[in-house]
């Protein structure tokens, strides 16, 4: 799965279109490397978000098309 996808689908980033520029923009890391916003995810893979001063590091678990928001934490856990 596309990363900008993912990131949109495990609700840690609510907007497809605000997860590519956030990509785009040098945002967003998989493993330690800057990717594009086609960059393939797969389960196991770290992303780190940055957010001005905030930092958001994630370990994918499950990787799904659909997921209900209720569920869209299960994709992923906290490192």
């Amino acid at each position: 799965m596309r990363i900008d996808k993912f990131l949109q689908v495990s609700r840690l980033i609510k907007r497809r279109v605000v997860a590519k520029e956030a990509v785009e923009a040098g945002k967003v890391s998989v493993n330690g490397r800057t990717v594009k916003p086609g960059h393939e995810v797969n389960v196991g893979d770290r992303l780190t978000i940055r957010w001005g001063e905030r930092v958001v590091t994630v370990e994918i678990l499950a990787i799904r098309e659909h997921v209900p928001a209720k569920d869209a934490a299960t994709l992923y856990r906290m490192v």
